[in-house]
């Protein structure tokens, strides 16, 4: 008889380590966005930040550094402007020189007619990337100032957090 009533007991125990267990899951997806995939990107220049958004709910922010000189669209190679429009995290490279790098679709074919029409090269080659390797060790600090040659920076640990998070095919809007 004592087996008989340890059996509901042994089930009310089971149910609650299972409940335990869905809640610790859900809390740790909420508390690591790269857990749950991002629907799009928006970059906002002016600001310095980078939002993981899906479902019209900022999943997590980044603040980032931008290229050198940061107000205006890019219009062609060498200017160190980040480009302004939407675009497409189209490519990933994890043997990038900036360690990892997600690339952005820029020059949309009207960015490239332009810069055609203009007698310049719109430039190409913008990524959303972490550090050069032989700076790792400056972190966070990096934002300090806009350095890059037109892409948005961040540091390592949030790049890991970024490819993670943001599939291959990933909208990517670029506002000043």
């Amino acid at each position: 008889m004592s087996g008989f009533l340890l059996a509901p007991l042994f089930r009310s125990a089971f149910r609650i380590l299972i409940l335990c267990t869905i809640a610790a899951a859900t809390l740790e997806a909420s508390e690591h966005p790269a857990a749950v995939k991002a629907a799009r990107v928006l970059v906002l220049k002016h600001q310095h930040t980078l939002q993981l958004l899906r479902g019209g709910r900022v999943l997590k922010e980044y603040k980032v550094a931008l290229g050198g000189s940061p107000v205006g669209p890019k219009t062609q190679q060498g200017d160190h402007k980040t480009p302004e429009g939407v675009y497409v995290l189209d490519s990933r490279n994890p043997q990038s020189q900036f360690y990892k790098s997600l690339h952005i679709s820029y020059p949309t074919a009207v960015q490239r007619t332009a810069g055609r029409k203009r007698g310049v090269s719109p430039g190409g080659d913008v990524f959303v990337h972490g550090l050069p390797h032989a700076y790792r060790a400056i972190g966070a600090a990096h934002r300090l100032h806009d350095w890059t040659d037109g892409c948005i920076a961040v540091t390592d640990e949030e790049m890991d957090e970024l490819w993670l998070a943001i599939p291959t095919g990933t909208p990517i809007e670029i506002r000043p």
